[in-house]
């Protein structure tokens, strides 16, 4: 099942207060009619009760009109020309309108459905959306990535909750199930991000995902132990990275050079201060050495490889290098004073 992203109102929400509506009307007609009581003429010729006021409500908004509960009075006919007879056509548009909207959602739907089926193109998949999940989706936007082109697949109901909040297309399902990735178009897909909260999971959806696509889409999944990196490699991932295997790194580099984690931190969190960053060579700067250059740069992507600056290959930048540098993440205002 296809989620879309969640709007203002939903349908629920619109129908309760259409239901309100109905019944505040009901209610209120049943109190004039009641405190009017003694101008009613009833065919049991034994008064109104409240169950009569009921009665007589519902079937006079609802256009029934049996007759045995009749104005006799001047002030009751003149409560049913004044008041009655406005809440009957209120009462009938809230009644179509409801119908409408609830006919009128599940159009739009359907249109957004196979519209976005025509167009999904070129996305990222991220299979579980998790703090793995969560943490990547937010490194795609900070690089310029349109929410539009993110699709969640995660079989968690809280969990889709949160990506549809977050403005996400999300697929219930589990990953590992060659239907789901197909809803999510994983044949058209540009990259799929495994962050599934198992080693185990996350094999078998490189392995599903490697079977649909023939290898053409590129795969990055997190593993939890390292031993099972080789693992997931073989299933098919093009990169992996290991999650226990980081955090002990950066937990042995707080005791022995704690400054390291500050910067470690302040490259890995948006809007802090500095950040890597990804950008192809220009026409003036090939020829020229990286550490020439304005801007840090740290490293080279060449032909798909990464060239160190201390490698002889990348003590010249060439045509078609992609420069990895660090650029300054800081907010504007702060940037500038």
């Amino acid at each position: 099942m296809i989620h879309f992203p969640a709007q203002r109102r939903g349908p629920l929400s619109a129908l309760s207060l259409r239901l309100a509506a109905a019944l505040g009307l009901v209610f209120a007609v049943v109190g004039a009619v009641y405190l009017g009581r003694d101008g009613y003429r009833d065919v049991n010729e034994d008064g109104l009760t409240v169950l009569d006021c009921f009665y007589y409500a519902v079937v006079s908004l609802s256009t029934t009109g049996y007759g045995d509960i009749t104005p006799a009075s001047q002030s009751a006919r003149m409560v049913n020309v004044l008041f009655v007879t406005p809440a009957r056509v209120l009462f009938l548009i809230i009644l179509v309108g409801t119908t409408l909207e609830v006919l009128t959602e599940q159009y739009r739907t359907g249109r957004r459905l196979s519209r976005w089926r025509r167009t999904v193109k070129d996305h990222v998949i991220i299979c579980g959306y998790g703090t793995k999940g969560r943490s990547a989706v937010s490194a795609l936007m900070e690089n310029g990535l349109d929410r539009s082109r993110i699709v969640v697949v995660e079989r968690s109901a809280a969990a889709l909750r949160q990506a549809t909040s977050a403005g996400l297309v999300a697929i219930e399902g589990s990953a590992t199930r060659s239907s789901v990735l197909n809803e999510a178009h994983v044949h058209n897909a540009k990259a799929v991000i495994i962050a599934t909260d198992s080693d185990d999971a996350s094999v078998l959806v490189a392995l599903t995902v490697r079977q649909l696509t023939a290898g053409q889409v590129r795969i990055i999944a997190a593993a939890r132990e390292a031993e099972n990196a080789p693992l997931l490699k073989q299933s098919g991932a093009h990169h992996v990275i290991v999650s226990s295997a980081t955090a002990g790194r950066l937990l042995g580099l707080s005791t022995s050079a704690p400054p390291l984690i500050d910067v470690v931190e302040d490259l890995l969190t948006p809007g802090q201060g500095m950040a890597l960053a990804m950008r192809s060579a220009e026409r003036d700067e090939v020829g020229r050495s990286p550490r020439e250059l304005e801007s840090l740069v740290i490293a080279l992507v060449r032909r798909g490889k990464v060239v160190t600056l201390a490698d002889r290959a990348g003590a010249v930048i060439e045509t078609g290098d992609m420069l990895v540098h660090v650029r300054d993440d800081r907010p504007q205002s702060t940037a500038t004073v």
